[in-house]
């Protein structure tokens, strides 16, 4: 971000009031363009993608690291300061010379797992990334998609990177079934492998990315919040302390700044104070979710999850639970059920056993969130717009 864009924030912030002045830059599920601290790891995802520097496609490449290291947010930037490079400025297939002969072309793109879960939104989500035309959404077939993706990468001097990022979450399409996806395309096409581990028999260079260390993760908290947050609203003292609680993770540093900001918003507070950074801390379960997980779900399922967090459901059943959220809604109580144990057993949220003097049957229990509700509430889009129910 350059300085004339710093002091326009921070203007428009003293006009309009108010703790937060850019939102976007507070939030745990944007990437900024140039990861702070993380100039090493984007070195060696460079040296492991060199052979596009000769017109050559690399080996696949894995890119790994523990939850909030910043996997995403490396691969993201390098792809698009790659494209910038050597895919040209608009993406555009017939990109030719005088001579009528077309120009080499390298087009990087990153597919978000949580948001592609069949080979037509795969598909999809590739042909997005590799012209700016648009993609249809609908009318046409999953074999018209692939055929679309074959022409685009046939001449010979075509070539895509494509990293699929969690590609190890649940739900997700896995890295065997990408290269399945991509096979007719093969000789056009790499891979890159991101999440917490390797894909299985990965045989290609691995790119690991450490924990954030604390001085490292207070890099970022501030650089976050000297964009997204009015100046003088958080000190440098709580900003060290929120490194620390995070413990390297910087998904949780950031959910509880934003958590803090919201909290810090609803009270009408000019600065983001201790008790607010309190509750956004116990607001982030230890060993959780990231919140783009729940935020990548349906609008129905991030409808009943919205219902779940307003409502005090530690001691209701499950069924309890499917019902209060259904008369809130227009879901059924047995949509609601379903949904909930489905995202019980993808770990977006936990089962928690409750007591009951019935010794018969199976024991009941409550279902409780593993992700940040307070920026889960904040940064939903869901509405009760009539969606059909999956």
């Amino acid at each position: 971000m350059d300085l004339q864009e710093r002091i326009a924030r921070r203007r428009s912030g003293r006009q309009h009031g108010g703790v937060i002045v850019d939102r976007e830059q507070l939030s745990p599920v944007v990437h900024l363009a140039e990861p702070v601290g993380r100039v090493p790891v984007l070195e060696r995802l460079l040296d492991a993608l060199e052979a596009v520097f000769d017109d050559e496609l690399p080996p696949p490449v894995a890119v790994v690291g523990p939850p909030g290291s910043g996997t995403s947010a490396v691969v993201t930037a390098a792809f698009d300061a790659l494209n910038e490079q050597l895919s040209g400025s608009n993406r555009a297939i017939a990109t030719t010379t005088r001579g009528g002969r077309s120009e080499p072309a390298t087009w990087f793109v990153a597919v978000d797992g949580r948001r592609v879960e069949s080979a037509f939104a795969f598909y999809r989500a590739v042909l997005s990334g590799l012209s700016t035309e648009r993609v249809p959404n609908g009318g046409v077939g999953t074999d018209e998609l692939r055929e679309r993706v074959r022409e685009r990468l046939a001449p010979a001097d075509r070539r895509a990177i494509v990293a699929i990022d969690h590609h190890d979450e649940p739900g997700t399409l896995g890295a065997d079934r990408v290269r399945e996806l991509l096979a007719p395309v093969a000789d056009s096409v790499a891979t890159v492998a991101v999440g917490q581990r390797e894909p299985d028999g990965h045989r290609g260079p691995t790119v690991t990315v450490p924990s954030y260390r604390d001085h490292e993760l207070v890099d970022v908290i501030t650089e976050r919040a000297s964009s997204g947050l009015a100046a003088g609203a958080i000190d440098h003292d709580a900003v060290r302390d929120l490194a620390g609680w995070a413990d390297g993770n910087a998904h949780d540093a950031l959910a509880a700044l934003f958590g803090a900001a919201v909290l810090a918003t609803e009270d009408d507070a000019d600065r983001v104070e201790h008790r607010h950074l309190e509750v956004a801390r116990a607001d982030v379960p230890e060993d959780g979710v990231h919140v783009g997980r729940p935020l990548a779900l349906s609008a129905t399922r991030q409808q009943a999850l919205l219902a779940l967090v307003e409502l005090d459901a530690a001691d209701r059943s499950i069924s309890e639970t499917a019902t209060a959220i259904a008369d809130r809604s227009s879901l059924t109580a047995g949509t609601v059920e379903r949904f909930l144990y489905e995202l019980a057993d993808d770990g977006v949220l936990e089962r928690i056993p409750l007591r009951s003097g019935d010794t018969s049957g199976r024991q009941p229990s409550a279902v409780e969130p593993r992700f940040p509700t307070l920026a889960f509430r904040s940064l939903s889009t869901a509405r009760e717009d009539g969606e059909s129910v999956e």
